[in-house]
């Protein structure tokens, strides 16, 4: 098998080959020798795990103080949740040592849970070793392939690595800034950005300030975990255009949301800013792709991303190779991307114990797996999480050597995960129950309308109270830290109330009976996963949203002027009508529609100003943390409606 790390490259690669042969050597036995690999990744962990309270509970290690071996692994420990976690991850957080890993946790890792609460997930420097070693060589083959990355800036999106402090005296942030700041020296010497603009919480300030500092380097990398982000970057480039050209005329960084930064700096901290500002002729296209030599953009290509990933051109101006940047999480990094057209990764066996759950159940290592087979991803790794299922299904879509080459899917279970947000049918549940309230109504199917900037579409049948895309907004906030997060970043535009007519869930079961589903246990569908899922809802209730507004089709309006469209309907579907009223019903609502439309600009522009008037959000402890986050951001959670037609599709989860 050829070495995908060969000795001869460019010279940048071969610098930081020779910087990183330890990895290397361990990555290409991995894909020859998967089980020794594996064993001895186990055997790691277990030294970790000696002594810990986890291991006293579980009885993990023998009389003689052996621990299981790779062969009885399996039946050592069950698999676990974050939730089956928290019993020794509420000691850890609390500051108790030697709970799940006989390291010291050096900090948390927030990301979103199945309840709505933060997880809060430990961070050790065996653990940091293992993703450092992954990660590195990801940039290594990137380097391998784009001499240009490191003859140039990278420039990387990242929140902060810390977000807050519980009480305990640990802190908690994001891994993507975590990871930013453990970069090597060399290659944090490279970063376009002050690390003092990664660290500010208010995302509006830190993306604007990113954008200034950037916008007068050289930047040849452009990397994100998201796609999403870029379509992003490319919209904020361009509502700031003019603040972001007067700084960068002036040399300055005092325009647009940086207004509040001389409030609140030190005369030292803007003495030093001032050194790195420099004055430069603004860019004429603000297209990333024009604005910037850019050889590579690095995210995410697997599950949903395909949505975001056809429109990069149009937003970066041009075509530029786009590089998976991994399977990865919070909880770690298992998969290594090793060219431009790999949308996955090959799995990195030398990092983390990966097991792999087939549809049967059945829990199998990276060597028992089978091309075109679809599994769970369940990880052990050296920061406390053991036999942790990660709830995402993978696809193996080859091997190189032995080991499988993986491809991200979708979140497993009933999840909707189009930036991130990764929301549960239960959040979806209880945030739907509280925005309808009293509201009499016979089923409900949340799904994405796929604009420019995606948004939630709640299909209802029954009552739609006027203000329920702003209650359902609220809800979903508090129900789930990333959503309120895409929310907060603009990744996610505010959601809309979609009408169904009568009967529509009755028509839904009646066809999946019909299919041979028994008719007991016809249940309906909550979340709408797929376009095919969300299609299946809109043939039941007689046509599809993007027909167009008339006599039984679906009708997507603000609220303000869903009344009238009923009352319209309603004389519509009177018997006897004759073609008089249907015209003027016809008219009634292209003027609905018309007027919708301009009612939706208004709420999207007044939802801009109200953004850029954000300010910071305050210190949140870990038991404020769901109820903070939904409430305590200066965010406005509820938006209006969408107005006029939009096409509705799904996305995979």
């Amino acid at each position: 098998m050829q070495s995908v790390f060969p000795e001869r490259g460019n010279g940048p690669y071969r610098l930081f080959r020779g910087f990183s042969m330890e990895s290397v050597t361990a990555f290409e036995h991995s894909l020859s020798h998967p089980e020794a690999a594996q064993r001895a990744r186990l055997a790691a962990i277990l030294t970790e795990a000696q002594g810990t309270a986890f291991a006293k509970d579980n009885a993990l290690f023998g009389h003689n103080g052996a621990g299981p071996s790779l062969e009885s692994w399996r039946e050592a420990l069950p698999i676990r949740s974050y939730d089956d976690h928290l019993p020794w991850m509420r000691r850890v957080h609390a500051g108790e040592a030697q709970v799940l890993t006989r390291a010291p946790v050096l900090s948390l890792l927030k990301t979103s849970g199945t309840t709505g609460a933060a997880k809060l997930l430990p961070v050790t420097a065996p653990y940091a070793a293992e993703v450092s070693r992954g990660q590195g060589l990801w940039r290594l083959a990137l380097m391998r392939d784009h001499e240009a990355v490191a003859q140039g800036a990278p420039l990387t999106f990242v929140s902060p690595a810390v977000e807050g402090q519980l009480p305990s005296g640990l802190t908690y942030g994001s891994n993507t800034g975590r990871m930013h700041e453990a970069q090597p020296w060399l290659v944090r010497q490279a970063f376009p950005v002050p690390p003092w603009v990664v660290r500010l919480p208010e995302y509006e300030l830190r993306l604007y300030c990113t954008l200034r500092f950037a916008l007068q380097a050289k930047v040849t990398s452009l990397t994100t975990a998201n796609p999403s982000t870029i379509l992003l970057v490319r919209r904020k480039l361009e509502e700031w255009r003019d603040d972001l050209g007067a700084d960068l005329r002036d040399g300055t960084l005092c325009h647009g949301p940086a207004k509040v930064l001389a409030d609140r700096q030190s005369l030292t901290t803007r003495l030093r800013m001032a050194l790195r500002l420099r004055r430069v002729t603004p860019p004429t296209d603000w297209r990333p792709g024009q604005i910037w030599p850019l050889a590579v953009v690095c995210c995410w290509k697997g599950g949903p991303a395909g949505f975001f990933l056809e429109r990069l051109p149009q937003a970066l101006g041009r075509d530029v190779p786009v590089r998976e940047v991994g399977i990865t999480a919070s909880e770690g990094y298992f998969g290594i991307p090793i060219g431009d057209d790999d949308d996955g990764g090959v799995a990195w066996l030398g990092g983390h114990l990966l097991e792999f759950i087939d549809p049967s159940g059945a829990a199998r290592f990276a060597w028992e797996l089978e091309e075109g087979q679809e599994y769970r991803l369940v990880i052990t790794t050296s920061g406390g999480l053991y036999r942790y299922d990660l709830n995402d299904i993978v696809r193996v879509t080859g091997f190189l050597g032995r080991a499988p080459r993986l491809r991200f899917v979708r979140k497993g279970g009933n999840v909707l995960n189009l930036t991130g947000e990764k929301l549960t049918e239960d959040q979806v549940v209880r945030a739907v129950r509280a925005a309808l309230g009293d509201a009499e109504v016979t089923g409900f199917t949340l799904g994405y309308a796929l604009d420019e900037v995606p948004r939630l579409v709640l299909a209802v049948e029954g009552q739609a109270p006027a203000e329920l895309p702003q209650r359902l907004e609220r809800a979903l906030c508090e129900a789930n830290v990333e959503y309120a997060d895409k929310r907060d970043s603009g990744r996610l535009g505010h959601p809309a109330a979609l009408v169904l007519p009568p009967g529509t869930y009755l028509r839904w079961r009646a066809a999946r009976a019909a299919e041979g589903a028994p008719d007991g246990q016809v249940k309906d569908p909550v979340l709408a996963l797929d376009e095919q899922a969300w299609d299946r809802v809109t043939d039941a209730a007689g046509s599809a949203p993007r027909r167009g507004a008339r006599r039984g089709a679906l009708t997507l309006v603000s609220e303000a002027h869903q009344p009238l469209v009923r009352a319209v309907a309603h004389e519509l579907d009177r018997p006897g009508q004759g073609p008089h009223a249907v015209i003027g019903g016809a008219f009634a609502l292209v003027l609905a529609g018309v007027v919708t439309a301009k009612v939706q600009a208004k709420v999207q522009r007044r939802e801009a100003r109200e953004v850029r008037r954000r300010r910071g959000r305050p210190e949140l402890l870990h038991e404020d943390l769901p109820r903070a986050v939904g409430q305590g951001r200066g965010r406005v959670c509820g938006g209006g409606a969408l107005g006029g037609e939009a096409r509705v599709k799904t996305a995979l989860s």
